[in-house]
Parts: C-alpha cells; structure tokens; sequence
C-alpha cells in the first residue's frame, strides 16, 4: 500500500510564479549566489530543509501558550522534559540554533592546535572549528567514494583512520571526535549504530570525548531500522535515545528533525564540561533557561521532537525523497546513492561532463534549474569544497561536484516535486547548453555564503 502524509492541509501560503527573464535578472543581480536571491523569486525553495518545515497546528497551540518569564519558565521545562526523555543528557542548554551550539561546546573542548575528527564537518562547523584555531579534518568511509553504491551507511566514519589517528603521534592533539547523523556533508548518508558503537569504544579507549551533531536523529534512526537489521521493529525514539546514549553529548539544530523555525541545543554528560558552556551560552545567548529562544520557540520543539519520531511521518517522509529520487533518476539525472531522506544530491560533475571542476559544474546546474524553473537549490563541490589561489582560481578541486536538493519537511506535494524533475529532466536533453561560471568576489571563510560569480 502506498503511504502518506500522517497530516492533511489547513493553512496554505501562495508561491511566486516568475518569468524567466524576471529569474536572469533576479540571479544577475545576485552576482550569481543562491542565498543572494530573493525569496520573493523563488518558485521552488530546496535551498535548505532549516527552519523551513510546516509546523503544526498544535505546535501554534502549544506556542501561543508559552511562558515568557525570564527565568525557569514553563515552556523551559516542558522543553527539558521534552529533550531529557529523548536525550537522557543531564546538562541540556536551548540556544537559538545549531551554530551557536557548536560555537558553545567547541569553545570548551577545543583549542589553537587542536584536531576535531568527524565523519564530515559541514560548512559552519568547519568553520566554528577554525575560527578556534583548529583543525577539522574528515575521516568519511571509504564506501562513501562511490557515489553509485547501495552499501546502506555511506555516512560512517572510517574506523581504521580514527583509531590510526589517536593513537598515532597526533592522538595527544585530538579534542574530539565528532558524527554527524545523518552525515549531511558525505550525501544525506546515514551513519549504522554498529558504527556509533566503535567509536564510542575507540574514544573510551583513547580518552577522547564524542559527541553528536544530531540534527537529523529521527531520520538516521528510521534508516538504521530499515537497513540495520538488529533495529528491525524497534521504534525511532528508542533507536534516537540508543544512539543518544552512546555519546558523550551533543550538538543539535531543532530547526531540522524538530521541525521548528528556531532553536538547538547543547547537551553533555560531564559537570565541568556544563559548567563552561553554560559561562559561555549566558555571556553571548542567554539564560541557561532560555539561550536566546522565545518561549514559543521552546514549545515549538518540545512538541515537534514528539512529532518526528511517528512512524508514520518518517514513513511518509522517505517515500516522499524516494519518489523524488525516481523521477530524477527517470529524468536521466544520477544522485549519490541510496537516497537519504532529508535531500538528494545530484551528481553535477557526470551530467555537465563538458564543464571542467574550475567551471563549478555543480553551481552551474544548480543557477540553471533557477534560470529554468525558479528552483533554488546549492552546490556541494569544487566551490563548496575546493582550495582557491588569492586571485579566486581553484587550485584543488573537491572529490565530486553534486547539487544538494533540500526537501522542507511537510512543505511540498508530489506535484511540486514533478515539476522539479521535470525541469532536470529538460535541462538534462541538453546539458552542454548549460554554462561555465567563475568566481570573481570571495571571502576567506564561508565563501559559498558571500561569493559574486559571472558566467565565464
């Protein structure tokens, strides 16, 4: 039988329909960057699935009754109450989204010199790396080079080079290991609790905190119960709080699997480790009560952590990205695979064979789905990924050039989602039409965020 949505529409929000002129100049106006252009502009919004679900109508409930004392409201503890059951962390900070979590707990563990591994750092949490003076360095399995491969956890980290690195002579410089699940950087890919388990050994062994970065807990535990299948029948919460368990703490945006607007969380096992994040999070967030959310924010998450772990939604949720997948697929457009759940990513690179990784294959795909349908989307390659001289040339280009399609939760109807396939599918009956761009403005840091491009 054919699964759903667990949900029926109430509220509805009109979209731009745009000409294509109207998009040539939208995108030239925006030296060529996706997070330049309008919203207003944008028929198709998969630039990003943070912050951009449908809450529901009792999570609107829940937040018109929140508490907004300043200290130790209500709406904190049914947050607590909400993130304790899941978690089982006994020190739990709000703060307002992922990147300040990040920035929070990496101040505390990390240090100029030091070396965070991960299965892939993505892009802000490279960055709050650096920023400390740090190393981010990738250690994603060597499944995940091959893009055409079914292996079902694609997102693990390489078990070999993780104990190779601690206990090799760089082990003292280590601060933390930390997986992402699921592991958005390495294709949407999910991490199994196999993999969760020997890390948390190795770190054991070694003396090196783990963490999560689990914004997307729900969908890799729905995935392990489907591919793992020591988790066959078991539910997604009690597969979430499994892999909780395993860590030492967390980091975790509440805008993707909690399906709210706003909010994040640090969460931590060790006293001393709390006591510095919460200095830190009441210096620059706010109050450990509150982090710099409102109290609609906390009761947003507090109900959508007990929507997203439903069975029924999480089913609805993967037939959703699978039948997008088909249809691309269908379109003649390859994507990384097996398809996650959360967005799927295009490989760029093996559909625009004639644009070389210095022409930003996967950005060039990514502006003529714009210029064709007005869908916004980003590239994950070479621009994303790939070292730059001082004059903006690509000096080492990434391994693949992909275009990540971000699937807003409860958004957008299979109709939607036809209609971007159908637009793949017309840019893929001529892809050599599709052309080349360069940098011409770029900073240091974050540079996919504030670069200007031109078509070369």
């Amino acid at each position: 039988m054919k699964s759903f949505p667990p949900y029926r529409v109430q509220v509805v929000r009109e979209i731009p329909i745009t000409t294509r002129p109207e998009r040539e100049q939208a995108l030239s106006e925006a030296g060529y960057n996706m997070f330049d252009v309008p919203a207003g502009k944008v028929t198709i919004d998969l630039l990003s699935d943070s912050g951009t679900g449908a809450v529901s109508a009792a999570q609107e409930a829940a937040a018109a009754a929140g508490d907004r004392s300043y200290a130790g409201s209500d709406s904190y503890y049914r947050f607590r109450h909400a993130v304790d059951d899941l978690t089982g962390f006994p020190h739990i900070f709000p703060v307002h989204q992922g990147r300040a979590a990040e920035r929070i707990l990496f101040s505390a563990v990390l240090a100029p010199g030091r070396i965070s591994l991960s299965n892939t750092h993505f892009d802000t949490t490279r960055a709050n790396v650096e920023l400390l003076g740090a190393e981010a360095r990738d250690l994603p399995c060597a499944e995940a080079a091959d893009l055409d491969s079914m292996d079902p956890f694609k997102g693990n980290i390489d078990l070999a080079k993780l104990e190779e690195t601690l206990a090799g002579p760089e082990g003292d410089r280590v601060g933390q290991v930390l997986v992402t699940i699921t592991n958005n950087g390495g294709g949407g890919q999910p991490v199994s609790m196999a993999n969760l388990k020997a890390v948390r050994e190795l770190c054991r062994r070694f003396g090196v905190p783990f963490f999560l970065d689990a914004a997307r807990f729900a969908e890799n535990a729905w995935l392990v119960i489907q591919r793992e299948p020591e988790y066959a029948g078991q539910t997604p919460k009690a597969v979430a709080q499994q892999a909780f368990e395993l860590a030492d703490g967390c980091v975790a945006s509440l805008k993707k699997d909690a399906i709210s607007p706003m909010g994040a969380i640090v969460g931590v096992r060790d006293p001393e480790l709390a006591k510095r994040c919460e200095v830190n999070l009441i210096a620059t967030e706010g109050f450990r009560t509150y982090g710099g959310l409102g109290a609609h924010d906390l009761e947003r998450v507090a109900q959508g952590l007990r929507e997203v772990v439903n069975p029924d939604y999480l089913r609805s949720r993967t037939a959703e990205a699978a039948h997008l997948a088909g249809l691309v697929n269908e379109a003649g457009v390859d994507i990384v695979q097996p398809p996650g759940i959360h967005a799927l990513y295009l490989n760029a690179g093996r559909l625009l064979q004639h644009i070389p990784p210095s022409g930003f294959p996967g950005h060039a795909l990514a502006c003529e789905m714009y210029l064709a349908g007005g869908i916004r989307c980003v590239e994950l390659g070479s621009l994303y990924l790939g070292e730059f001289d001082e004059e903006h040339n690509l000096v080492s280009p990434a391994p693949f050039e992909l275009v990540r399609l971000a699937i807003p939760r409860r958004t957008y109807t299979e109709a939607h989602l036809e209609y971007v396939a159908d637009v793949l599918a017309t840019i893929a009956k001529n892809p050599e039409s599709v052309p080349q761009y360069r940098v011409v403005e770029a900073p240091p840091l974050l540079r996919h965020f504030n670069l200007k491009m031109r078509k070369a």
